[in-house]
């Protein structure tokens, strides 16, 4: 999007005047005159890439402003690439620097040419700026910055929704009986309740057959239905509120109302709903402001009045709800069933589908995933077309992406769907992701700040801000969880395919991304962004890769021989700032990325690579260094040159079918003795520290007070105490692992005082002579690792079961006692449980009002337990039960009280299991 595209520049801007003291003479004036008119821009640009759409000449000159945004940006960037910053200090700095200016002349020369011409582009555009600002406005009111033109082509569809025919509606009986069971329920209080969803799930048809309903209208005085939308504004919103309830009575309104104030106009409906049972339907509200701004209109009056609002936005639905006792209706797509039938009934006018077409529809109707205004939009098309040619169905398959952006039948669901995302650029950049490739959350928060694509707050980490973008997505049902790691925060996203198909064509369109892959599209003129899935055959297309900036690749079956051939060809990839070659048939490093100095973003995860060049000290701006899962296990001192970079991420595991019985499982990496001069680390994944500087590297990780993670290898006993004097000093640390040298190895860490308070993740895996006192303290925890402690007369739970966050507990071969009790009020938010290794372990007790959210608990290897925990019964919430390689005996027992039905401890429990690995792998069976 435009206004993307031009805050990136406008954030180069700066810096780039900062830098370039020797611009020829005007040449600094004229860019601070192109800064100057963009900034100028961007508030309108808001709006205008909000009416693109509905208007071919606006859309051309969005167009012209995203376009010259990006090359200006080039050429910024390239001048400070030729000429380069490197002179040095002193006498032969100096000369440097003099000897630089002389032969960079040509370059500044040369940037002034282009300056110019870059001035007369933009002010042709600016021209049109004033043009299109006089003409259209800007909006002055309400809760949206947009125009109040955004959504007018739109609102013809939403009413569309609002007159369909009961009988044409599928799986609506369900949601509409529990919403009219909320509406007339016998409460006298005030409740607001929310229907929420994605867009296109039907919410408004829903509620507007709820409004109708006979029952709901009989049970209260006033009815009125309000369609808010992103874009309105306050005072024609209460007017018109005012106006339906004086037509309801069949009375004028308040004379003067035109006229009248924002607060004069609340007065008029609170005074006349005053002790009145009332419905009001607020259709389609945006966010927590719109709402805000007029939620205190309506009166309470103890009448069981109610307030139903239809949203996109999960937080606000909560938030309403929740503060005037409602309930929030999530609104599911329809099951596979309902979408066949609904896709039938629209597509043949009948129920069925002929025999021959049948693969088809399900292929085309798979893509849908359940979204009726998918669904019914589709069906729409394919209604029009011969049902005998199963070539003509073939084809629309195949091309369902292109059908999405030209086909007429299909734009008003494009239209409507695309609201959800027009004010988040940064969701465009989600379709560089393959067809049903799981989206990683950090991979894709590290992606869009290499990209620039962050907004910086004050007082917030860029990488904070990135995860509040990805919340408003899952918010407006723009992504789905796909996978949550153990301590329940995010792992993976999947994206609706529909949505997918939307995006992918429109950041082809406004060339965002150029996906390699999809071959019915068309090359750009400058790719910019370039995704390549499975393989390389594009190098025909190099002379196009000279802008490139950011370049990735999924599921490679090739070498990348071809990288040098994109490397040399012109320009190069020298504006390149993402790389991400992550499971790449590669064994050694590419040289051809030693040459790309923008470079912010080196992704080699997976890849055979063993060496990494001293010349890494190169790339100067890296951010991200990812090498997860290659045969690296040293880095250069090089490596300290690198003063952005923000995430070292290096260790590969050690395979092994019973991981349990492995001490060691994992290789870490030799760091450079001074990696405390990498002042911006936020993530140090993981460094050995088993060698003869290992006592200076722990010292110098206390100068890295901007970790986020922490992960050490082969701590030695006698390096405890400097381990925790740098511990003391990472006050921003969420995450640590600490593994011994061996599994006899001490993890000394009782010299902690002040341990890092925001700690969310400990894990210690080596000897304990005692639980540390300070675990106690961390009230922040979410999971806990405890791994080969070996503790005998100290019981572990002891420590632990007043933390008042703890999600997750792993004990394994932790405590070597006989019995552990869980004590009635303690872990009162813990939801896993596993219990491994434990070999003189004879006893597990649980007291009523312990682990009163549990869900999982798994016991592996203790072997001496020959019964149940006594009191597994008070784990009322406990969905699964996993027993493997235990005793014979615990088997025996729990197989026999099945046979006779004496199974009342464990019949609450929805999934029981037992596994072993007697046969050299996991086998289980499900009771």
């Amino acid at each position: 999007m435009a206004e993307s595209a031009v805050f990136h520049l406008l954030a180069n801007f700066t810096p780039f005047l900062q830098q370039e003291a020797n611009l020829l003479t005007g040449v600094r004036e004229e860019i601070q005159y192109i800064r100057d008119e963009f900034d100028r821009m961007t508030a309108f640009l808001r709006v205008a890439d909000a009416m693109e759409e509905n208007n071919p000449e606006l859309k051309v000159w969005v167009k012209q402003v995203r376009e010259a945004a990006y090359d200006i940006g080039d050429v910024l960037e390239l001048y400070m690439l030729r000429l380069g910053h490197r002179h040095g200090a002193g006498f032969r700095g100096f000369l440097r620097k003099v000897s630089c200016f002389l032969k960079t002349l040509k370059a500044r020369h040369q940037i002034a040419s282009e300056v110019q011409r870059m001035k007369s582009r933009v002010i042709d555009i600016s021209k049109g700026h004033q043009r299109y600002h006089d003409r259209y406005g800007m909006s002055e009111q309400g809760s949206s910055s947009r125009s109040t033109g955004l959504n007018t082509a739109c609102h013809d569809y939403r009413g569309d929704a609002l007159l369909l025919d009961e009988s044409e509606l599928v799986g609506i009986d369900k949601p509409k009986s529990q919403l009219i069971r909320w509406l007339v329920h016998e409460d006298p209080r005030l409740k607001v309740f929310s229907v929420s969803g994605m867009g296109g799930l039907g919410k408004t048809t829903l509620v507007k057959k709820v409004f109708d309903d006979a029952v709901v209208k009989n049970h209260s005085q006033s009815h009125v239905w309000i369609t808010v939308s992103e874009s309105f504004k306050i005072d024609v919103l209460l007017k018109g509120i005012i106006k339906q309830l004086f037509e309801e009575i069949k009375q004028p309104v308040p004379q003067g109302m035109d006229n009248m104030d924002t607060n004069s106009l609340k007065g008029i409906i609170n005074a006349f709903l005053q002790q009145k049972r009332y419905v009001l339907v607020f259709d389609d509200v945006w966010d927590i402001h719109a709402w805000q701004s007029f939620r205190h209109v309506f009166p309470s009056g103890n009448c069981g009045s109610r307030v139903v609002l239809t949203t996109r936005n999960a937080d606000l639905a909560s938030f309403a709800s929740t503060e005037y006792h409602g309930d929030v209706y999530n609104l599911q797509p329809l099951t596979p069933e309902e979408s066949w039938t609904l896709f039938c009934r629209k597509t043949f006018m009948e129920n069925s589908c002929p025999s021959h077409l049948e693969g088809l529809s399900k292929a085309i109707l798979n893509r849908c995933e359940g979204l009726p205004l998918a669904i019914v939009a589709i069906s729409g098309l394919l209604s029009t077309k011969d049902k005998s040619s199963v070539d003509e169905w073939d084809k629309i398959y195949r091309s369902l992406g292109a059908e999405l952006e030209g086909n007429d039948r299909l734009l008003s669901m494009n239209k409507i769907l695309s609201l959800s995302y027009i004010d988040l650029p940064y969701y465009l950049n989600v379709s560089v992701f393959p067809e049903d490739c799981l989206i990683d959350h950090w991979r894709l928060i590290r992606l869009w700040v290499a990209e620039g694509f962050v907004e910086m707050k004050e007082g917030m980490m860029i990488e904070e801000v990135a995860e509040g973008y990805l919340n408003e997505l899952i918010n407006r049902s723009l992504i789905q969880v796909a996978t949550r790691r153990r301590d329940r925060r995010v792992q993976t996203y999947r994206i609706h395919d529909l949505w997918r198909e939307i995006i992918v064509s429109k950041s082809g369109e406004q060339n965002i991304m150029t996906l390699a892959s999809e071959q019915s599209r068309a090359w750009p003129e400058k790719v910019r962004r370039l995704s390549i899935n499975n393989h390389w055959e594009y190098t025909q297309q190099s002379k196009r890769f000279t802008r490139l900036r950011s370049l990735l690749m999924f599921n490679a079956t090739d070498s990348l021989s071809k990288l040098s051939i994109l490397a040399s060809s012109n320009d190069g990839l020298r504006l390149l700032t993402v790389l991400d070659l992550r499971g790449a048939l590669l064994e050694t490093f590419p040289n051809e990325v030693l040459k790309l100095f923008q470079l912010r973003y080196l992704s080699l995860r997976g890849t055979k690579v063993k060496i990494i060049p001293k010349s890494i000290g190169k790339l100067q701006n890296l951010e991200t260094m990812d090498l997860k899962h290659t045969y690296v296990t040293e880095l250069p001192n090089d490596i300290l040159k690198l003063q952005r970079l923000r995430h070292i991420l290096l260790y590969r595991y050690i395979r092994d079918p019973v991981p349990s019985i492995r001490f060691k499982n994992q290789c870490g990496f030799k760091a450079p003795t001074e990696i405390g001069r990498l002042s911006s680390l936020q993530k140090l994944c993981s460094i050995e520290t088993n060698h003869d500087n290992g006592t200076i590297l722990l010292g110098e990780v206390g100068k890295l007070t901007q970790l986020r993670k922490l992960q050490i290898e082969n701590l030695r006993n006698e390096d405890g105490r400097v381990l925790c004097t740098s511990l003391e000093k990472l006050s921003n640390l969420r995450s640590l692992i600490v593994r011994a040298t061996e599994e006899d190895g001490i993890i000394d860490l009782d010299s902690l005082s002040s341990p890092p308070q925001l700690l969310r993740m400990l894990c210690l895996e080596g000897s304990l002579r005692k639980v540390p006192h300070w675990i106690a303290s961390l009230h922040s925890l979410v999971r806990v690792i405890l791994r080969w402690s070996k503790l005998r007369d100290v019981d572990p739970l002891e420590s632990l079961q007043g933390l008042p966050n703890l999600v997750e507990l792993r004990l394994l071969q932790t405590y070597e006692g006989v019995e552990l009790c869980f004590k009635a009020g303690g872990f009162q938010r813990l939801e896993k449980l596993y219990l491994g290794g434990l070999k003189g372990l004879r006893w597990v007790k649980v007291e009523a009002g312990s682990m009163p959210r549990l869900e999982e608990l798994t016991m592996d290897e203790c072997e001496l337990v020959e019964e149940l925990p006594f009191g597994i019964e008070h784990l009322t919430n406990l969905k699964s039960l996993g027993l493997g390689n235990m005793s014979d005996e615990l088997i025996l027992s729990l197989n026999k009280n099945l046979e006779r039905g004496n199974n009342w401890k464990i019949a609450h429990i929805p999934k029981v299991w037992i596994g072993d690995t007697k046969l050299g792998y996991w086998k289980r069976n499900y009771l």
